[in-house]
């Protein structure tokens, strides 16, 4: 069944499922996860955009093979609307691509990334989901983008200092912006019971110190066939569809849609009135 397309015909009203995909340290391998889930989900049937949220440094367009006519930086200076800077990528998934090197994107204050956020409730093009690729780090950019989703995925991987910065960003989204339910993915993983220790570890810490929930959602082993696909541009859903990323990813992909918004969000901002409650004002980071 061929997936379908990304149209900007009438608006729908039906709520579209956003989730942020975080890790506070580079390196983690957020993007290619993003990417993957992507792909994956518009195969799967769904309509799908990925906004690629790292204004400064911005790379999924490179890692999807694809050259963007327009970015993030058209919108922001208001030379083009939301609709006109997404992009078709393959039948029902768009991407809405960040700038890389341009230092007024990097500085983006927290008004223009609430704008960005706000952008979202006059997008016409028909969709189910809304991929958040954030930046590295816990700019006041990466919190604003991250609490206003519905879901939260921080990724981890067998690194000290990855567990160390997934458990600053949920101390910071928890303690400040009110954010309760956390979903970890494990990358990288080298046997079958690390990714579950790494889960375990950043999990043993925020019970001692944080009022959070987190729930184990994934495991994606480490897989040569996914370096490969990286160098290749090419998401490894698509390129090698058999290797045990592209499964993981898949099946993550498709639990996914069976995800409930969590109860008692205060700070769900792209596309509020699409909500079947009405939503609270978008809280401004500082």
């Amino acid at each position: 069944m061929r997936p379908p397309e990304i149209t900007t015909r009438a608006r729908r009203r039906d709520p579209v499922q956003v989730v942020a995909v975080t890790g506070g340290k580079g390196g983690v391998g957020k993007s290619t996860l993003s990417i993957n889930l992507a792909v994956a989900s518009a195969a799967a049937g769904r309509r799908a955009v990925l906004l690629d949220g790292d204004l400064g440094l911005a790379n999924a367009d490179v890692l999807l093979g694809i050259t963007p006519r327009h970015t993030l930086a058209d919108l922001i200076t208001g030379h083009r609307t939301l609709d006109e800077v997404l992009t078709p990528v393959r039948p029902g998934l768009g991407i809405v691509a960040g700038a890389s090197g341009l230092l007024p994107l990097a500085e983006l204050d927290e008004a223009g990334h609430v704008g960005i956020v706000r952008a979202f409730s006059d997008l016409t093009a028909d969709l189910d989901l809304l991929l958040v690729d954030t930046a590295a780090g816990i700019s006041p950019g990466v919190l604003q983008l991250t609490q206003a989703a519905q879901h939260v995925v921080v990724v981890v991987c067998d690194d000290p200092a990855s567990v160390t910065d997934a458990y600053a960003v949920i101390k910071i989204l928890s303690r400040h912006h009110g954010l309760r339910h956390f979903r970890v993915v494990s990358n990288m993983t080298q046997e079958p019971q690390q990714g579950a220790r790494l889960f375990d570890a950043l999990q043993r810490v925020t019970e001692r110190f944080l009022d959070v929930t987190l729930e184990h959602s994934a495991d994606i082993p480490s897989d040569e066939l996914l370096r490969r696909a990286v160098r290749e541009q090419r998401p490894v859903v698509e390129a090698f569809p058999g290797s045990p990323a592209a499964q993981a990813v898949r099946r993550l992909a498709g639990e996914m849609t069976a995800w409930s918004a969590p109860e008692g969000r205060g700070n769900i901002g792209f596309f509020a009135e699409r909500l079947a409650r009405p939503a609270p004002r978008l809280q401004v980071v500082r």
